[in-house]
């Protein structure tokens, strides 16, 4: 008995186990066992250190609340090592104890709260055990080698139910939910290699009984059996998808809002008909995305973003959100914001978050100054993985809006200079306790708190309050420091006692403490020593619908609830919660009918002898006498040498074909020769070979891993000093195609070939089918390859649609290609703020295209616009402007119209004025990737020509224009005359030789050379008659180069030419940057008159 300010707490020291100097008692496990509360088991190992195993384990019994214990060895067996302890939820006094898998496979049972246990042998290793919710005899095993077992009379019979089941994915049947009570929900692998989901009755769960919910195979440890819903994952094409059944229904894929891509999701909780999920989008790695579903748990919405996660010491996912007990609806989350960490409340289950007000004053009362929301109390959020352990943040259903927490006060979450903070309202506001960590724990419905500090060092005090934290008095638990381990507290709290183990070195052994408070609590409670507590929002009293007011113990008031306590809450609706295995026929002896008298064993070696089996052998239930036994029972006969005949390749599941990057096993086969002096070489057909010096390590099967997917001829030879023999296999390979992408270009030539390509994923499938559709055909073109030219006759929008075909899988892509005779295009790219928002997928890059277009400009035919985003980062595009499609006018006037929008868009995009809001506060600007257009694209020939073949027109027509002047003379009726004024106008005139009156013409009179070059660039025949005898033309050349300045250029005879505007120049500029050749121009005008009739012909190369 201690003492401290007149006040006692009763304790006592026991010690479990004996002295150990080369180990220690390994782990212990504590069981409160009776429904009284008065029974404690407690289960210790001894763990050797330079064995790496259990080597001893005690069992001890207790039932005066741990004040004495019993050792129960001798009631379990002596040299049996036990590994874990269970006790039925549904009667406590029922218990199961397993022993170590290492050293036997059995369990014992008892029946009378652990006082005598009956042992039972099992043929199978028990890894876990679910006991059913409601029937107490009702007990599911799950094995080491993943094999699910099910016992109806608490383990004394266990029957198999299925193989291959994925370690904890079984659940018992819900009550009300499903229609018999002894339903098994299970994830499995079944005989086709793939994992389904599946339901069977615990007696009845044969192939033919079982039933697949779930028509498809799903991911494997995706299923969820949880309250009313049913979750699994599907990954299709690299993406994963999810499906929820709600009270049974048949399944939905759960919608998430667009673009969240979710890489990995958990369910949080599946309380008051609502789903609070935690989903990994497409681009975070540390973080969770919070989601709240409706009542079918189909539509989510986003609740909370970024909330902090991290890896358990397993392995596993921990999610930084912290659900309050005793409160429904209250949630703490660690949200990542600018890589800080902060720590936000919610109140209705992530409707509105807030982040924590900080404490007013210090633990010495002095002033905290912390303004939000630049300044906040941010907790660590974590569960104890140690059950004995109170975590770094505690609350429970037996004290509602009680919480204590580890923290600090700042602008972030730290992990240095922390402290321990408590709530008595819910969160609402919070004072400070300790100073440094401490392990807090609950006694008496909250009414005590008691606190050891979290230490590596050996302690001996602890601190009690009564007050909910408000002071706190120190108390000595032992004379000597103990190393602390943790603490057994009742599991209803309520009691006022609790038991503290640890170790007084770390060679000792196990000490237990028990600390009884009840000599504090001086009487029980009255009506006078309760408070009501009304549940508030900062003061808001409507929380998840309805006002709750709860009734409460005073602090300081030292009165004790006892275990008959039970809590008063009143609800008062207030305001609507939102959304959310031969027998002979003369029973004679006959022999087998696979025997052959000259069979040989094939483990027969020469020299050696073998038993030679007759053929014969009794038959079941017949009566074959013992006087025909020397006749019929195999003979011991000398082993014969013989050569390697009959060998055969098999898979081991007699199939053909494998997928890629799976083991193929292949078993070799030989019907006679000696397999200790036969060697065997397999060659897989890949380029890898293996050899064998007789048949011993072939036996269980060859192994092989295929890396790449194809046909492959498998050859197996076996030879030995008296011959050889061959076998061959040829093995399919195959790599499951899962998605294909159709690439084609968003805008096509009429009347031009067009590349398409179908690109498949995994791109190492093998042999595929390509099947294309066009339009509106209803035959396809078949193909082996995966690319494909097609011409597109019609203008407008064309679909091509491709199906790939892997044996029996089919998948399809659709593409539309919208066809005109020209168009023109010009790339854009972005800010740098959309690449963090771009998760490359199809849709959004669709959707981004449809919200460019609507930036742009207003006043342009829809149709005449198109934006094709392209995939990858950083994020661009390309812009097509379109013809119009219902132009009736000449070409030259639709052309017009096309230069006429793309200098208006041109415009807008040079300054900037093309811009959208993606999300509030995300404004993106589209730019113009270079600073010119591509020239126009159509499908006349007359651009076509290379530059040798203008030169060499050019060469020519000037070879042409030399000869004529040359031997002008010798050609009486020709004459030219050429004159350049540079003061006046150019003159043409006649010959003088054959009419007076002739007219005379002036170059102001013909068609402007501009205007020529715009409606005729293409090449014409010139004309189809010859000009007679007295006929006269003149020809007129003008040549156009275009220089390396962006200037415009000029006509030769003097003439100004700018070309228009310079969008024009910009875009023959386009043509030069993009590698194209300098381009000469030449124009040629003939006029030619025939009986005093002028005609006009162009000619241009």
């Amino acid at each position: 008995s201690l003492e401290r300010d007149a006040q006692s707490i009763y304790s006592k020291a026991i010690k479990l186990g004996t002295e150990c100097t080369v180990t220690y008692q390994g782990p212990l496990q504590f069981e409160q066992v009776s429904s009284r509360y008065y029974v404690i088991l407690i289960l210790t190992k001894l763990y050797d250190f330079n064995l790496g195993s259990v080597t001893e384990s005690s069992l001890w019994r207790s039932t005066d609340y741990g004040t004495t214990y019993e050792k129960l060895n001798d009631k379990v067996g002596l040299k049996t090592v036990l590994s874990y302890l269970y006790v039925s939820p549904t009667n406590k006094r029922k218990i199961m104890l397993l022993s170590d898998p290492e050293i036997e496979s059995s369990i014992l049972i008892s029946s009378d709260e652990g006082a005598t246990y009956q042992k039972y042998r099992l043929n199978f290793y028990i890894q876990s055990l679910l006991f059913h919710p409601k029937q107490e005899e009702w007990i599911l095993a799950y094995s080491l080698d993943q094999k699910l077992y099910s016992s109806m009379d608490f383990g004394r019979k266990w029957q198999l139910m299925h193989e291959q089941v994925t370690p904890n994915r079984f659940y018992w049947s819900v009550t009300g939910l499903d229609k018999e009570p002894d339903l098994v929900h299970m994830e499995a692998r079944t005989a086709d290699g793939h994992t389904h989901y599946l339901t069977c009755r615990i007696q009845e769960c044969l192939e033919t009984k079982r039933s697949g919910p779930f028509s498809r195979s799903i991911d494997i440890s995706s299923l969820v059996v949880q309250d009313e819903y049913i979750f699994i994952q599907v990954t299709t094409g690299g993406r994963a998808n999810y499906y929820v059944s709600y009270r049974r229904e048949p399944f939905a894929q759960i919608k998430l809002p667009k673009y969240s891509l979710p890489k990995d999701m958990h369910i949080i909780s599946t309380d008051e008909n609502q789903v609070f999920a935690a989903v990994q989008e497409w681009n975070q790695n540390d973080t969770y995305n919070l989601y709240i579903s409706d009542t079918r748990g189909v539509y989510f919405t986003l609740a909370l973003e970024n909330v902090k996660s991290s890896r358990g010491l397993e392995g596993n996912i921990i999610i930084d959100l912290y659900e309050v007990a005793g409160i429904k609806g209250i949630f703490l989350a660690n949200r990542k914001i600018d890589d800080q960490i902060k720590t936000f409340i919610t109140y209705n289950k992530g409707r509105d978050w807030r982040l924590l007000q900080a404490p007013d004053t210090d633990l010495r009362g002095d002033p905290v100054v912390c303004q939000l929301p630049f300044c906040s109390l941010h907790l660590h959020l974590q569960l104890s993985e140690n059950p004995y352990t109170s975590g770094s943040i505690s609350s429970k259903e037996t004290a509602p809006g009680l919480l204590v927490a580890t923290g600090n006060i700042g602008s972030e979450l730290s992990y240095t200079d922390v402290g321990v903070f408590i709530s008595s309202d819910g969160g609402n506001s919070w004072r400070q306790i300790f100073e440094e960590e401490y392990n807090v724990w609950f006694l008496d419905w909250g009414g005590a708190l008691v606190a050891m500090k979290r230490t590596s060092v050996p302690i001996r005090h602890m601190w009690v309050s009564f007050d909910e934290g408000r002071s706190w008095s120190k108390y000595s638990f032992t004379s000597t420091p103990l190393f602390v381990d943790g603490s057994l507290v009742d599991p209803g709290i309520e009691t006022q006692i609790m038991t503290v183990f640890g170790h007084f070195s770390l060679r000792s052994e196990w000490q237990l403490v028990k600390v009884d408070y009840k000599s504090i609590f001086n009487r029980r409670c009255n009506k006078d020593d309760y408070q009501t507590w009304h549940l508030h929002n900062q003061g808001e009293p409507c929380v998840m619908g309805e006002r709750k007011i709860y009734k409460k113990r005073k602090p300081g008031v030292q009165c004790s609830l006892g275990r008959d306590y039970s809590q008063s809450v009143v609800s008062e609706p207030l305001c609507d919660f939102g959304d959310f295995c031969r027998l002979h026929s003369n029973n004679q002896c006959v022999p087998a009918f696979w025997f052959s008298p000259s069979s040989l064993s094939k483990d027969c070696s020469i020299g050696q002898s073998y038993l030679n089996s007759t053929g014969y052998r009794r038959i079941v239930s017949n009566n074959c006498t013992d006087g025909l036994r020397e006749r019929y029972m195999a003979k011991m006969e000398k082993c014969p040498g013989k050569a390697p005949r009959g060998l055969h390749i098999l898979t081991t599941d007699g199939k053909l074909v494998t997928e890629q990057g799976h083991n193929a096993t292949f078993i070799i086969l030989m019907e006679e020769g000696d397999l200790q002096r036969t060697n065997i070489q397999l060659d897989f057909g890949d380029g890898i070979a293996v050899s064998y010096a007789n048949f011993s390590p072939v036996e269980d099967g060859i192994r092989h891993v295929y890396k790449s997917a194809g046909i492959f001829q498998v050859t197996a030879y076996a030879e030995n000093s008296l011959g050889s023999d061959t076998a061959v296999l040829f093995l399919h390979v195959v790599c499951p195609v899962e998605h294909v992408h159709l690439s084609v270009p968003f805008v096509a030539i009429r009347n031009k070939d067009v590349n398409i390509t179908a690109v498949v994923w995994p791109s190492q499938a093998g042999t595929l089918t390509y099947f294309w559709w066009f339009g509106n055909s209803t035959k396809p073109l078949i193909t082996l390859e995966s690319s494909i030219s097609y011409v597109f006759t019609v203008e407008g929008m064309n679909t091509v649609t491709v199906q790939v075909a892997a044996g029996n899988t089919l998948i399809q892509d659709t593409k539309e290609i919208a066809v005109h005779e020209y168009f023109q295009s010009q790339l854009l790219s972005f800010s740098p703020n959309l690449d963090y928002h771009n998760p490359d997928i199809p849709e959004w890059r669709q959707d981004i295209g449809k919200v460019i277009k609507r930036a742009l400009v207003t006043g342009i035919p829809d149709e005449q616009i198109l934006v094709a985003v392209f995939p990858g980062l950083p994020t661009s595009a390309e812009l097509f402007i379109l013809p119009h499609k219902n132009t009736t006018e000449r070409r030259k006037s639709s052309e017009a119209d096309l230069e006429q929008v793309v200098e208006i868009l041109f415009n807008a995009l040079n300054q900037n004025l093309v811009q959208f809001e993606l999300k509030p506060g995300v404004e993106v600007i589209v730019y113009v990737t270079q600073l010119t257009l591509a020239p126009l694209v159509d499908s006349s020939t007359g651009h076509s020509s290379s530059a040798m073949l203008m030169l060499l027109s050019v060469v020519f027509v000037g070879l042409a224009v030399f000869l004529i002047y040359k031997f002008k003379r010798k050609i009486p009726w020709i004459n030219i005359y050429a004159q350049v004024q540079h003061d006046k106008e150019q003159e043409m005139i006649g010959s003088v030789s054959q009419s007076e009156n002739a007219p005379k013409i002036t170059l102001s009179e013909f068609t402007d050379p501009e205007e020529l070059m715009d409606k005729e660039l293409d090449t014409r025949v010139m004309g189809e008659r010859q000009p007679s005898a007295g006929a006269c033309f003149t020809v007129w050349g003008t040549v156009l180069v275009v220089g390396v300045l962006e200037e415009a250029a000029t006509v030769t005879s003097g003439t100004s030419r700018a070309l228009g505007t310079e969008r024009r120049r910009k875009s023959l500029s386009a043509t030069r940057q993009q590698g194209a050749f300098l381009t000469v121009f030449q124009l040629f005008s003939v006029y030619v008159t025939r009986g005093g009739t002028w005609k006009q012909q162009v000619y241009g190369s």
